[in-house]
């Protein structure tokens, strides 16, 4: 497979669909939908938060052993069949799946891999939430500095070494990764475009109600915006137990403007042409990330002593 080419659309697919209880079958319709987004031009394909599974989170588990029998390690059969399918088709995958770690720890994790297959690493969802229907902090650990540790900006000030979300060189272009919760964090979106993603992909599980009216698309247009990336969220869609997942996975452009949006509560193949390029010439990246301060926010964001 050769690089993208810079001066072409890269063509995307979000696979929106819903899971069943026979994880085996959810696994071989993630397969076959990475069949047909090759099939239809994409290079890259991206797929919602736990893509195979039931969304578990939904109810409490105080034990993490009733849930710990879906955890597998990356690399793992998992990956091997995703890597094995992305080799085969010539295309970039980000998968998310419910990962154990090498010390133990559980993870909400999204493998990357590139379009010869080759796993290039792992985001862990940072930030985790326990509100209604959404007890992540029974079955997720926090992401950290596995993967994650690169030195300190020039700009920044200082010597040393700072945790920030990977950014990864595929082979259709750099993009980076936000997890479900992570993306309500604008440090997380902002350190992935300082760390040179034109494009983020947001795993996704939203359900109906869960925010305000309209939310849950501006918040993503702002991003972009804010940060001079296209934006592309992949949703989970279907009725499960006291959640219903809403669908409309869409993508923004950097300039915040909807370019692609996928159908309301039903099985999607949602695809989009980018121009890569309008992210290296976006309004973020000739004015906002230019005049940055970062001299003053270390001081800002350090809470005040009592």
């Amino acid at each position: 497979m050769t690089a993208h080419d810079g001066d072409a659309p890269l063509r995307i697919a979000l696979v929106q669909q819903a899971v069943g209880a026979d994880r085996a079958a959810n696994l071989a319709r993630a397969l076959d939908a990475i069949d047909a987004a090759a099939d239809a031009g994409a290079r890259l394909v991206v797929f919602p938060e736990l893509a195979i599974d039931r969304f578990f989170p939904a109810v409490r588990h105080p034990d993490r052993a009733e849930v710990a029998d879906r955890a597998e390690p990356i690399p793992g059969p998992i990956t091997e069949a995703i890597a094995a399918r992305a080799g085969a088709n010539g295309v970039v995958v980000v998968f998310n799946q419910y990962e154990r770690g090498p010390d133990g720890r559980m993870f909400d994790t999204s493998p990357v891999f590139d379009a010869d297959g080759t796993l290039l690493g792992v985001t862990r969802m940072v930030h985790i939430v326990d509100m209604d229907d959404f007890h992540e902090t029974d079955v997720y650990d926090p992401g950290d500095a596995l993967g994650c540790t690169v030195p300190f900006d020039a700009a920044d000030g200082a010597d040393g070494e700072i945790y920030r979300p990977p950014v990864y060189r595929t082979a259709v272009g750099t993009i980076g990764v936000a997890i479900c919760y992570d993306r309500h964090f604008p440090e997380y979106l902002r350190a992935l475009a300082l760390a040179g993603a034109d494009l983020v992909l947001v795993p996704q599980a939203g359900a109906l109600g869960e925010w305000p009216e309209g939310m849950f698309e501006a918040e993503m247009r702002v991003s972009a915006f804010h940060n001079g990336v296209f934006v592309a969220l992949c949703n989970r869609v279907g009725v499960e137990d006291a959640l219903t997942f809403a669908g409309g996975s869409f993508v923004s452009d950097p300039e915040g403007r909807i370019v692609a949006r996928g159908a309301e509560m039903a099985d999607d193949l949602v695809i989009a042409d980018l121009d890569l390029h309008l992210a290296r010439t976006s309004t973020a990246r000739r004015l906002f990330l230019r005049d940055r301060r970062p001299d003053l926010y270390r001081g800002w964001l350090t809470p005040p002593s009592r």
